[in-house]
């Protein structure tokens, strides 16, 4: 059986880029597909144009502090329109970059819609590509509750290219998508508020950090309602929105951004014509070498309802591209003690088992935490706290986890991810001299478990 490729991707995002790039570098002939934007959900209306807004929010709060240092700065004024102009074009940027990757590798680029034929081929653009092996990398897509007048809310998508920076947000969801939404609007200028049906936001995060992020969002002003969630939303004749909530409150605003969950973008990807098996939550199932239930078309990223972090694509798109192509370098991905950051102001980030989850593992735990006003905000009358936190087995002396709320939490973080994957023990922490005077070296000081 003749192939015009060994392998054909679906889906020019970050694992699907990764493991395009690595399997033509390994002598495959590879071709990518896609339709929208090179570089995926991340590259486009994700996580990089999210944190040139961060970064762009947080502006407001090095102004203020400024002050206390001796500068004085004339009146402050904020442009959305040029922050996203420039966003925009970044993004432009690396969407080439993108692209000059593929093709200097060697990578077939088709533009267009890919639809599966069966387990071998793939229709593009009204041509049909026969591959050894398929690969659908074509990530997630924000969803809204199916609610009267969910028409008139936006996601993540929209929010990057919002032609005005509104007046008053209602950011709606819990995850980590919407708690950074809510810093950016309310850190540009936005009277915000935080809309969550639970109790407390970040579900699944260590419960210090979720109260501490709590307490330090509060300070800033960020409207927190939880227990709280939008019935129906409607148009008012001036223009702005009413969001009328399921307690029979009603809320005037101007935008109402949802954050509560993605789906698997499997749009007509031609299902029907293979056997491809879904999980409850509409997934895709793969097994531990990222094979569907026909063997011939794998799947891989935020497609199959994993950890939906580029780096786990990442990660994952080189297994593929090893295992098929290069099996003598090949090594399966490793889900544990994997790293995350929320960037929130102030960011979040953390490794490894929270407190929570290493108490129902069974183990005995010494708790270490520290809470304090870093060193750059004492000259300030900014009132901000950091919190860091250590994990550890109380019998072996290994950290199991580590967390962090505070300036530069994911930078800090990601250093010490690589210490919690060797397997560090506290005495390792202790026996590390620490870089004097930063906010780090907290984790290498604490000494009493609380």
């Amino acid at each position: 059986m003749s192939f015009d490729f060994d392998l054909l991707v679906i889906g020019a995002g970050s694992g699907g880029v990764r493991a395009a790039r690595f399997a033509a570098g390994f002598g495959a002939r590879v071709a990518i597909v896609e339709s929208r934007y090179l570089g995926g959900t991340c590259v486009n209306v994700g996580c990089v144009p999210k944190k040139l807004l961060v970064y762009g929010a947080h502006y407001h709060e090095d102004f203020t502090q400024a002050a206390g240092f001796g500068w004085t700065l004339s009146e402050q004024q904020f442009d959305w329109a040029t922050l996203i102009a420039n966003k925009n074009r970044e993004i432009e940027r690396l969407n080439g970059i993108y692209r000059n990757l593929l093709v200097g590798s060697g990578v077939t680029l088709l533009e267009g819609h890919g639809r599966l034929r069966d387990e071998h081929s793939v229709e593009v653009a009204g041509q049909v590509y026969r591959a050894r092996h398929i690969l659908i990398a074509t990530g997630g897509w924000p969803q809204i509750p199916d609610i009267p007048g969910k028409e008139l809310a936006i996601t993540s998508n929209e929010a990057f290219f919002l032609p005005a920076l509104p007046r008053r947000v209602l950011v709606v969801g819990g995850g980590y998508i919407a708690v950074e939404f809510a810093s950016i609007f309310q850190g540009l200028g936005a009277r915000t508020s935080l809309l969550y049906r639970g109790e407390l936001f970040l579900r699944g995060f260590d419960q210090s950090v979720r109260l501490h992020l709590k307490e330090e969002l509060s300070k800033k002003g960020l409207d927190l309602q939880f227990n709280s969630d939008i019935r129906r939303i409607e148009r008012q004749a001036d223009g702005s929105l009413l969001a009328t909530l399921n307690d029979g409150r009603e809320l005037a605003t101007d935008c109402v951004f949802y954050a509560t969950g993605r789906r698997p973008m499997l749009d007509d990807l031609g299902l029907e014509n293979v056997d491809i098996q879904l999980d409850a939550r509409g997934f895709i199932q793969v097994n531990e070498r990222y094979e569907t239930s026909t063997p011939s078309i794998l799947a891989l990223g935020d497609v199959i309802g994993g950890m939906a972090l580029t780096p786990v694509a990442l990660a994952e798109g080189m297994a593929v591209a090893r295992r098929l192509f290069k099996p003598e370098e090949y090594r399966p991905v490793d889900y544990q003690n994997i790293p995350t950051a929320v960037f929130s102001l102030p960011n979040v980030a953390t490794v490894g088992l929270t407190e929570e989850q290493a108490r129902a593992a069974g183990h005995t735990l010494n708790i270490y935490e520290s809470r304090f006003r870093p060193m750059k905000l004492t000259l300030t009358d900014c009132q901000e706290r950091s919190l860091m936190k250590l994990v550890v087995d109380a019998e072996t002396d290994r950290v199991l986890g580590c967390h962090m709320v505070g300036g530069e939490a994911g930078e800090i973080l990601q250093g010490i991810a690589i210490a919690i994957k060797a397997g560090a023990t506290k005495r390792i922490f202790d026996e590390t001299i620490g870089i004097h005077p930063t906010a780090a070296e907290e984790f290498v000081t604490m000494r009493a478990p609380i």
